[in-house]
């Protein structure tokens, strides 16, 4: 497998298996065991009448509610953790490393600021991996000349960023990110400190540059003389309505990229695939598609990292980390996809709206590793390229990495600009089988998971890598309708998968396994925990205030079970919270949060699904917006919940508090008078 006289009898990676299962499954087993006795307490006794269809409805939601815990055990139960080794891969590898191209996708210049944009590509031209063998791509849904002049600004700064990134190892190497800590002091005693104030004071200039522009919503003439990319912008181009524009702004091939030590700069690509009014483009999905062909026929990388664009590199030594799983000689040729975990720089402390994932990131992916791996989830993924493509894993099948691009030298860069655009016409997918064999999948809302699937279901494994220091870092929603109506879009994506042929129970079967299937599940029902959820936060108040009886006495032994499953769960769901890093009140937050999130976002998209299914709607992506006035993120450091917009889901939430309150103000009035008449009785 490797090179004469090299060691390859030690791994590129470990795997580890979880410590302390024991005492988890005891847990596990004496909570099941409580289930089964409230079940059996519901099926015992319900009443001939007076509430006998608010018990049977709650006996429902309670066997609903018994069914997706057991389903969340899938991803407790087998948790595993990967460790690399990227010294042994630089020993044995350094000259063969593969070419690894970079995907980052922006739609709008207004909702993803330009700036922002420019420090995630920023972030990824400086990796610490051969600059010869890395290509970023940058494609544009929102085909604006704004985003293309703020490339072309990044393009001109990597050429004293990269060197100084690689001079200094610093970290983060998001110029943003990296400026605005606090953490290097300014002291001019130094050659570091000097060099830092320079380069600070050349990103300044080029950030006041962009803003400058995109204040006034246009590029100026003078700005437009300096690049001949500008002209692809016309009169007629519009965000819906223009030709494919791919501009190659720097060419690794080109003698003269170079940074200001000399060292070659990475390849560097925009791309704003050709859009028309009456064609769909299929969102995210259709613009990665693109990028997958036109970087084919640009640099062919044999491995893909896409990012979102608000989504930096935090960790320069994340593709070596990848690498390793790739490349390791016994269990690297299965590995379709390496995932990181979906990290945020912008969570509050108590983190209000529960937008950290922590609770995913830390465990629960950790568990679908144990299984055969992680889904898909849209950033911060390494790909193999043939998997993404859409080939079959065999037993057979061994990755070659020694395998090596040709260079097209001798062509220049306006004749490989020309035959690329063609990959990214509108109509380059019409009778074949990008979108539905080849590629990301179409039609779901969550693309990434449906892709991930449905590589997991040829054959392929996948890995789930969360280091240290994170690999990504991303802009978290800020206010509470931004969290719902993201939420929203994951439920909505999700229940898809769950209704089509891709359910994981039925097309799972024999491709992956069962504890897989089962963790997908977890997901794949969101939207189902709405209708139970709705009945638990409403029926039992009203019975309260009518009277009516839906639980057993205190001095009832049936009430031990309820009491029981009710106390170690909250317990058990505190310990994990506060083992992942969150705090007490974070941990209340997400309770809070849960609550929302069943009865609006995963509601709606309950009834979203069911429009779609009778032809009154259609799958929409919706942008997150990455910005907020200063007000809104004043208030949201200081964790004070910030609504938003107003919204139909606001209503469902006001509608289940009044109906709390009232009940409750009812029961203790009821209590009140119980109490007052029987104290002459002493």
């Amino acid at each position: 497998m490797g090179s004469q006289g090299r060691d390859v009898s030690l791994p590129l990676f470990e795997t580890k298996e979880a410590k302390g299962r024991s005492v988890y499954k005891l847990y596990a087993f004496t909570v099941f065991v409580g289930i089964c006795w409230v079940w059996v307490y519901r099926w015992s006794y319900i009443p001939r009448e007076g509430g006998r269809w608010a018990w049977l409805g709650l006996f429902a939601a309670e066997l609903w509610f018994g069914f997706m815990w057991m389903l969340s055990q899938s991803v407790r139960w087998n948790p595993v953790y990967r460790y690399t080794f990227k010294e042994r891969l630089s020993q044995r590898y350094e000259k063969e490393l593969p070419g690894v191209d970079i995907f980052v996708c922006t739609a709008d210049p207004i909702l993803e600021p330009p700036n922002l944009v420019m420090s995630t590509i920023l972030s990824v031209m400086a990796y610490d991996y051969p600059p010869e063998k890395l290509s970023v791509y940058l494609s544009d849904d929102g085909g604006s000349d704004l985003t293309f002049y703020a490339l072309l600004e990044a393009s001109r700064f990597s050429k004293y960023w990269i060197p100084f990134c690689k001079k200094y190892k610093v970290e983060s190497r998001s110029p943003a990110a990296y400026f605005s800590s606090t953490s290097h002091p300014h002291v001019n005693a130094t050659p570091f400190a000097e060099e830092r104030l320079a380069i600070k004071k050349l990103y300044e200039e080029m950030e006041k540059r962009m803003e400058r522009t995109l204040k006034a919503g246009r590029v100026s003439d003078e700005i437009r003389a300096q690049h001949c990319g500008f002209s692809e912008w016309n009169s007629g181009v519009t965000r819906r309505n223009h030709q494919t524009i791919l501009q190659i702004l720097i060419d690794g091939r080109d003698t003269n990229a170079v940074d200001i030590e000399g060292i070659t700069l990475p390849t560097l690509v925009y791309l704003a695939r050709e859009k028309r009014p009456q064609i769909p483009h299929n969102f995210k999905a259709g613009a990665m598609n693109a990028l997958i062909r036109v970087s084919s026929e640009i640099s062919n990388g044999q491995i893909i990292l896409n990012v979102d664009c608000d989504m930096y590199s935090n960790n320069s030594e994340a593709v070596r980390d990848a690498l390793c799983f790739f490349m390791d000689e016994e269990k690297g040729h299965e590995i379709a996809y390496v995932q990181f975990p979906q990290n945020f720089d912008n969570l509050t402390k108590n983190d209000i709206y529960s937008n950290g994932l922590k609770m995913i990131n830390v465990l629960e992916l950790h568990g679908m590793d144990g299984f055969g791996g992680p889904p898909y989830i849209g950033t911060g993924c390494f790909h193999r390229r043939e998997s993404l493509c859409g080939k079959k894993y065999t037993k057979e099948y061994k990755g070659e990495w020694k395998k090596v691009v040709e260079k097209k030298q001798k062509e220049s860069t306006k004749t490989l600009e020309e035959r690329a655009k063609a990959l990214a016409s509108c109509v380059y997918e019409d009778n074949t089988q990008w979108g539905k064999e080849m590629g990301l999948k179409y039609g779901c809302s969550v693309e990434d998971i449906l892709t991930g699937l449905s590589v997991q279901y040829k054959g392929w494994k996948s890995i789930y890598f969360n280091p240290p220091r994170a690999g990504f870092l991303g802009v978290a929603p800020t206010t509470l309708i931004q969290t719902i109506v993201q939420n929203k879009r994951w439920a909505e994506g999700h229940l898809q998968i769950f209704i089509s042929k891709h359910n994981t129970l039925i097309s799972g079967h024999g491709n992956i396994k069962l504890g897989l299937q089962l963790a997908y599940c977890i997901y794949n029902a969101w939207a189902l925990n709405s209708l139970p959820t709705l009945y638990y936060a409403a029926i039992p108040s009203l019975c309260l205030l009518n009277g009516i009886s839906l639980y057993p006495k205190v001095s009832s032994p049936w009430f031990v079970p309820f009491a029981y499953v009710t106390v170690a769960t909250s317990t058990y769901s505190l310990g994990e919270s506060l083992w992942c890093g969150d705090t007490l009140v974070s941990w209340w937050h997400s309770q809070r949060m849960t609550m929302v999130r069943y009865t609006t976002s995963y509601l709606f998209a309950l009834i979203e699904n069911v429009l779609r299914i009778s032809g009154f709607g259609k799958t929409a992506f919706v942008i997150t917006t990455k910005v907020a006035d200063q007000e809104a993120s004043k208030r949201y450091e200081q964790e004070i919940m910030e609504f938003g917009s107003s919204s139909p889901m606001f209503s469902i939430l006001a509608s289940l508090a009044m109906v709390n309150l009232i009940c409750l103000v009812g029961g203790v009035k009821g209590l009140l008078i119980v109490l007052a008449c029987l104290i002459p009785m002493y």
